[in-house]
């Protein structure tokens, strides 16, 4: 048999008796009769465990990381994994051989690594395996050409790992002990959450489920495997920048609708419009997975605004479009912030985060134009020209952005169907936008000019107008005539 097994009770000395099979007393053998090397008792030495966080624990080795190997037997290591709290991660090892100390002799150190059972490689062994009949565990070697091997185990078992170090020389009989030589080896071995935290195509995150914890990688960009290493589906890297292109050039589309906010003296709307397009632009260059990414501030802020703008940009369209009081409309958009902020607090991507405000605003429009159409007799607004040629079209672009952000968007079409939201968005705010109130434009216009003395009367018109929206057929009434 090509392994011995090893001491599990501790700390032991090399001249330590074997234990008898049967009851596991010691008896001492005659000196003239050396003991047979599957009953040598080898000694294991203990490590030394140092929380850090959840799943993040070192296991120190005293008097090390480098170990020394000898030549006539194992160096053996224990590891002791707690339930419940050791069994979510992973488990590395990490061995780098010194080279220097070969003195010059092709050696070879291999390590087995076994769950509550240590293996042992015997001497003169002429080839070297992890396992027996019963026990099966993790073989790994290091030499001169390659000094370097890593082991990770996903979710190992709990209880007691042993890892024995062996070293051997290569001869024309096969492998042999290498005499006086002693290898050093520098041992490192902790528990982890992820491997290599996912690297830069993917996310560590934990999920509990029946008491127990577990970390694991959220790959993006089409990458897979237990760190995000895998690329044979991954996306390439002229993809990912057309995907982040698409994503932030798409914002620009709000620029129209800022220049008619700006034309038609909406500055608040305008100002809004624009903090949509800034934070939706940079939001969406961080927010990209792999090597494509910007970030200007933390991810979390950015999210927060886009966000925020995007259900701001359609609350105060809405608002302007029921055509209220100053005072009313400005009370509305504070409060209308105020609420969103709280909502997308408390559930960020929820549909109704959209839809909520929308038909509450939707609702405050229709009652402030029914209102409106039931004090003058006709229906608001006045023209079939508004209807036909703005609302129609600005409320379809609208209701099918909502419908593909609500039905039709998934993580595989998101580079494409988002950008469409961004056009559709911006589009819809284009043409549902109110034109300037014929008030404004008249107060611009008579505020440059100087004010006549003994100009006998003043016309003073009640009502506010859409500019453009009246019926020239039906010429301009005067509401009242008031003495100046």
């Amino acid at each position: 048999m090509p392994h011995s097994f090893g001491s599990v009770g501790g700390l032991a000395s090399a001249d330590t008796l074997p234990p008898s099979p049967l009851n596991g007393t010691q008896h001492p053998l005659p000196p003239s009769s050396p003991p047979a090397s599957s009953e040598r008792c080898w000694p294991i030495r203990p490590t030394l465990r140092n929380e850090l966080d959840t799943f993040s624990v070192h296991f120190y080795i005293f008097f090390g990381p480098n170990v020394s190997v000898p030549p006539d037997r194992p160096a053996i290591f224990a590891i002791h994994l707690l339930p419940v709290l050791d069994s979510g991660g992973i488990l590395n090892l990490e061995l780098r051989l010194n080279t220097s100390s070969l003195r010059g002799k092709n050696a070879t150190v291999f390590a087995c690594l076994n769950h509550e059972v240590p293996l042992a490689s015997e001497e003169n062994a002429s080839s070297i395996t992890c396992q027996t009949e019963l026990v099966a565990g993790f073989l790994l070697s290091i030499n001169a050409t390659a000094p370097l091997a890593r082991l990770r185990i996903p979710y190992p078992q709990t209880g007691s790992w042993y890892l024995s170090l062996r070293s051997f020389c290569t001869t024309d009989r096969g492998l042999e002990s290498c005499g006086n030589m002693t290898a050093e080896v520098y041992l490192r071995t902790y528990l982890s959450p992820c491997i290599n935290d996912c690297g830069p195509y993917g996310q560590c995150k934990l999920m509990r489920t029946n008491n127990y914890l577990y970390a694991a990688c959220e790959c993006k960009a089409g990458w897979s495997g237990w760190g995000c290493t895998d690329n044979a589906d991954a996306f390439s890297y002229g993809f990912q920048l057309l995907s982040t292109l698409l994503l932030c050039l798409s914002n620009l589309m709000f620029v129209p609708p800022v220049v008619i906010a700006v034309r038609s003296s909406y500055l608040l709307e305008a100002a809004v419009y624009i903090f949509t397009m800034f934070f939706s632009t940079f939001y969406h260059a961080c927010d990209q997975p792999g090597i494509v990414v910007f970030c200007i501030m933390d991810y979390d802020v950015l999210q927060f605004c886009d966000f925020l703008g995007s259900l701001m940009s359609v609350w105060v369209t809405v608002i302007a479009m029921a055509r209220l009081q100053p005072v009313v409309k400005q009370v509305l958009y504070l409060l209308g912030a105020m609420l969103l902020s709280m909502a997308l607090q408390l559930d960020r991507h929820g549909l109704w985060n959209l839809l909520g405000p929308s038909l509450f605003a939707l609702g405050i429009m229709a009652i402030a134009w029914t209102a409106r159409s039931i004090r003058r007799r006709h229906c608001y607004p006045p023209t079939w020209q508004r209807w036909l040629f703005y609302l129609l079209p600005g409320a379809l672009i609208a209701a099918s952005a909502i419908l593909l952000y609500a039905f039709v968007e998934t993580e595989e079409n998101y580079f494409y169907i988002h950008s469409i939201w961004h056009m559709l968005i911006a589009s819809s705010v284009g043409f549902l936008l109110p034109p300037q109130a014929k008030s404004n434009a008249v107060a611009g216009l008579t505020g440059s000019l100087p004010r006549r003395k003994g100009c006998g009367y003043q016309l003073c018109v009640n009502e506010q107008e859409e500019l453009g929206l009246v019926d020239p057929s039906a010429g301009i009434s005067v509401a009242s005539v008031c003495a100046s």
